[in-house]
């Protein structure tokens, strides 16, 4: 790369963080999808650049997790500094985290059971509190069913309503089982999935150690 091109990229990487990296990930936060972002930026913004961004800052914060919770390769919770380089560029620096996340050397496996269990949406909610939602996950395929399985893509899409359908879809899925935090909005969009039989997957409650197939 040339002088000049670094010089433009390291531009257009410090006019967009300044302008819309930020914003994206706070936005992000407080549980906007990739499209309801995208149409709230002043900053002319790339929708694939806040689809993007915001897969990111789930990894960065674990909300998204690429290995299987409970594995010793998920660290703990992540943070950032801020700093400048000399082209003035911003960047965020994942920091080493303070303590190491739950690791899990024996779960206790058990398929859910209705009749046992109870409703599928209270249970999970149940259990939640019990573990807590940053201590809560469930595998997700949707990568792979958009690269392989298309129709039953498709068809989950359907299922869902139009806010769940934008959350899933505004995501970048990788091609391989991901794994989501089971927070409230992520429990309505497997509860529906699996009452209409298009979710098959494993919630993971790292405090109680109780990995449940559904």
């Amino acid at each position: 790369m040339s002088k000049q091109d670094f010089f433009r990229t390291a531009l257009s990487d410090f006019t967009f963080e300044s302008a819309s990296g930020g914003a994206i990930r706070h936005l992000a936060d407080l549980g906007y999808t990739a499209r309801q972002i995208s149409e709230k930026l002043t900053y002319p913004t790339p929708y694939e650049k806040v689809r993007s961004t915001v897969w990111k800052h789930l990894l960065d914060t674990q909300v998204v997790l690429t290995q299987e919770p409970g594995s010793r390769q998920v660290c703990g919770k992540a943070e950032y500094t801020v700093e400048h380089d000399k082209y003035g560029r911003t960047s965020y620096r994942l920091l080493a985290p303070q303590g190491k996340a739950a690791t899990v050397e024996n779960w206790k496996e058990r398929s859910y059971s209705r009749d046992r269990d109870g409703n599928l949406a209270e249970y999970m909610a149940k259990m939640c509190d019990r573990n807590s939602e940053e201590n809560a996950y469930i595998s997700c395929e949707f990568g792979i069913w958009q690269r392989r399985e298309c129709t039953k893509f498709q068809a989950a899409m359907q299922t869902l309503n139009e806010r769940q359908r934008e959350y899933i879809t505004g995501l970048i899925w990788e091609d391989r089982v991901c794994f989501h935090r089971l927070n409230k909005r992520m429990r309505e969009i497997v509860v529906k999935l699996y009452e209409n039989g298009q979710y098959h997957g494993t919630c993971f409650f790292l405090r109680t150690a109780e990995k449940v197939e559904l």
